[in-house]
């Protein structure tokens, strides 16, 4: 991302309906003992903690993770009514679910091979049979169907040949594809859940495409299609566009691999032929480029197939994707996005310029008057930014979390702020805007 550029933010209210005030719960709660029984026994737990405290190998593993039903209201933890009520305080049945497809995104980074001086570098290390058991998730009730691998666009010069070959990798496994196929889960889900999960920006390349950040054309989302034809006669800036190089991510092909579009839109057509007439839903999860990588591949299943499944995207730490009409779109689409933002992930500022969508409604309404010009320079400040393409727009609904409400992170830096770990903890300790953190949450900072 370019950390170069001023940048604007919009902010999403949370909902008001509510009126019970939130209270910050300790969860481990204080005995009294009644008795002399009740007092020794009291004793025996707390020297027992204490060495279970002091014990390494319970110092680093987190609390797992009880289960939820879910089933009978599914439909609203995946968006169908925009999380309204959801968010502040946020429920705790949505923390579960937002955390498990944490782990996915988790599991992505975790099958990956990162070692450069590895003949294997940036393929998949695990076979799909084993990856979810490799990665330390034994127990998901899913399956893995497809190993997913993105390619860069972008044409090198001749010299980098004489480089090492990780620098020049424009392939690279980024993700997978998995459904639900077990009975439990699926009773307890309320219906069978496709999770597809990318992992962040890892290859040289991948970095290279990050900093193409002027937006272009997405329609018609076509492989190797990113120029903006202005010879049509089309106003460009009442179009959906995306960031360049998050869509040559997405529709970019090699001679030895397809593009990540086109694998995606094959095993997304075989799962809807094998599962026809079943309550499905498809969970694009994502962190930093994944999370972007996340709403293109929800907007392409939503315009592509027919069959209009509940698409819904959990991104975290997710940049900037498009401009304002690419947001509208999704919108119409009713493709559900809930966007986990870490106040002090400068991530998320990222690429670009925001401006409040009143802006020129407000303008236009005192334009003409001569007696205050001070709508110009907003206006004009706009204008210019628009002719640069540089104006994004946020979209779905945000949950906000911040490094600086947990007692448990020392420091605030760009690399933590932004690390899917710490977006783990954050949402794990999250109570409401009124009461930011629970006290008892110490999970993900040493997985």
């Amino acid at each position: 991302m370019t950390p170069l550029l001023s940048h604007a933010t919009t902010h999403i209210s949370f909902s008001t309906k509510h009126t019970i005030k939130p209270q910050c719960i300790t969860l481990i709660q204080p005995y009294k003992p009644n008795t002399q029984q009740n007092s020794n026994e009291t004793l025996k737990t707390i020297n027992k903690r204490k060495k279970l405290s002091s014990s390494k190998s319970t110092k680093t593993t987190p609390l797992p993770i009880l289960p939820t039903k879910v089933n009978k209201r599914w439909k609203e933890y995946q968006g169908i009514t925009n999380w309204e009520g959801l968010l502040d305080p946020l429920d705790n049945n949505l923390r579960s679910e937002i955390l498990r497809y944490g782990h996915f995104v988790e599991a992505a980074y975790k099958s990956f091979e990162f070692d450069p001086s590895s003949p294997n570098y940036a393929t998949n290390k695990f076979p799909k049979t084993t990856l979810f058991k490799k990665c330390g998730l034994p127990k998901t009730g899913y399956k893995i169907t497809k190993h997913l691998h993105a390619t860069s666009g972008i044409e090198l010069p001749s010299w980098i040949n004489k480089a090492s070959s990780w620098v020049a990798k424009k392939s690279s496994y980024i993700g997978y594809i998995a459904v639900c196929d077990d009975k439990e889960e699926i009773k307890r889900l309320g219906r069978r859940d496709v999770v597809i999960a990318f992992r962040g920006t890892t290859t040289c390349l991948e970095w290279l495409e990050n900093l193409r950040a002027t937006l272009t054309n997405i329609n018609p989302l076509q492989c190797n299609n990113l120029q903006v034809h202005s010879e049509s006669g089309v106003d460009e800036n009442n179009q959906p566009m995306v960031e360049s190089g998050f869509l040559s991510l997405y529709t970019s092909k090699s001679n030895s691999n397809p593009s990540l579009q086109e694998t995606v839109r094959n095993e997304i057509e075989r799962i809807l032929k094998i599962y026809e007439g079943e309550n499905l839903s498809f969970t694009i999860t994502g962190h930093s480029l994944g999370a972007a990588l996340a709403i293109l591949t929800a907007h392409d299943i939503k315009t592509y197939f027919d069959q209009k499944p509940l698409v819904t995207v959990i991104s975290f730490g997710g940049p900037r994707v498009g401009n304002r009409n690419f947001r509208l779109k999704l919108e119409k689409e009713e493709i559900k996005v809930l966007r986990i933002v870490n106040s002090d992930d400068v991530i998320t500022k990222m690429p670009g310029f925001v401006f409040d969508d009143d802006m020129e409604e407000k303008t236009d309404d005192m334009e003409g008057n001569s007696d205050d010009m001070a709508w110009f320079f907003p206006r004009w400040i706009q204008k210019r930014v628009e002719e640069t393409q540089w104006v994004y727009s946020e979209v779905g609904e945000e949950l906000r979390v911040c490094s600086r409400d947990s007692p448990y992170l020392k420091g605030v830096n760009i690399a933590t702020c932004h690390d899917l770990k710490t977006y783990l903890h954050l949402v794990d300790g999250f109570v409401s805007s009124e009461c930011p953190f629970r006290s008892t949450a110490r999970r993900f900072l040493h997985r």
